[in-house]
């Protein structure tokens, strides 16, 4: 990866976004640490030797002040991973509060979007940039996350339809979709009894659940120069779940070979 870049993560103070942070630091880049929690933010930024910056992804005004922010006091940002995302309780559509589904949205889908268009502006002036896109195989298969889910797969969408929108000025626009990840969000529902790990790691290929650093990493390669050629694509970084799930109308996952 080429040294010395300006990276910009939002949701970057835990999880999967924290793991993009870190894998992007450790290839050299400058890393601008975007999320609600400023302290959090703060304290990551600060173990890779980057910068704290507060904003509500949802807030175009927010945002837009948060890029010329960047801009003004780091240089041109050249990277943006737009991880900042929450997460709902799996129920029935009727048991969803319209707010809970309001803010999933306002966040997984219409943040994404609005940190996109505000980062890209000078990007598209200079005729280069990168952009990655945290989506989910939520958005890629029907689940009981009835605001998750769509915005996730709208995340995808968004992430094809800019590409193409920006692909003349030299715009690279990528997702990737984790899988049943480790977070500390994961961790909590497990222990609220919302998820079960041993059914989520018994339905992925590789029977286990995926770490953040390997989400990390993938966005570290799709930021790098030997992605050059890659745009437009979604790439699953789940574990193999979405090739396993479908084994179960056979009786589930066959034992390893020899």
């Amino acid at each position: 990866m080429s040294k010395g870049r300006i990276s910009v993560v939002t949701g970057g103070a835990s999880g999967i976004g924290a793991a993009c942070v870190r894998e992007l630091a450790a290839s050299g880049n400058l890393v601008a640490v975007v999320d609600r929690d400023i302290a959090k933010a703060q304290a990551v930024a600060a173990e890779i030797g980057g910068k704290a910056y507060a904003a509500d992804v949802g807030n175009e005004t927010d945002v837009e002040a948060c890029a010329a922010a960047i801009e003004r006091e780091c240089g041109p940002v050249e990277v943006l991973v737009n991880s900042a995302g929450i997460i709902q309780v799996p129920v029935r559509p009727h048991d969803l509060p319209m707010s809970s589904w309001d803010d999933v949205v306002r966040v997984d889908q219409r943040g994404t979007y609005v940190a996109c268009v505000a980062f890209a502006r000078q990007m598209i002036a200079r005729k280069h940039g990168i952009i990655v896109n945290i989506a989910s195989i939520a958005g890629m298969r029907s689940m009981p996350l009835h605001a998750y889910a769509p915005a996730k797969a709208a995340v995808i969408a968004i992430t094809e339809c800019l590409a193409a929108e920006w692909g003349p000025s030299g715009i690279r626009v990528n997702a990737v979709s984790p899988g049943y990840t480790l977070t500390p969000a994961l961790k909590n529902a497990i222990d609220r009894g919302e998820r079960d790990v041993s059914a989520l790691a018994a339905n992925a290929a590789l029977r286990r659940l995926v770490d953040p650093a390997e989400i990390g990493r993938v966005v570290a390669f799709l930021a790098s120069d030997a992605a050059s050629a890659m745009t437009g694509a979604n790439v699953p970084v789940d574990c193999g779940w979405l090739v396993a799930t479908s084994w179960n109308s056979y009786g589930g996952l066959r034992e390893a070979n020899g």
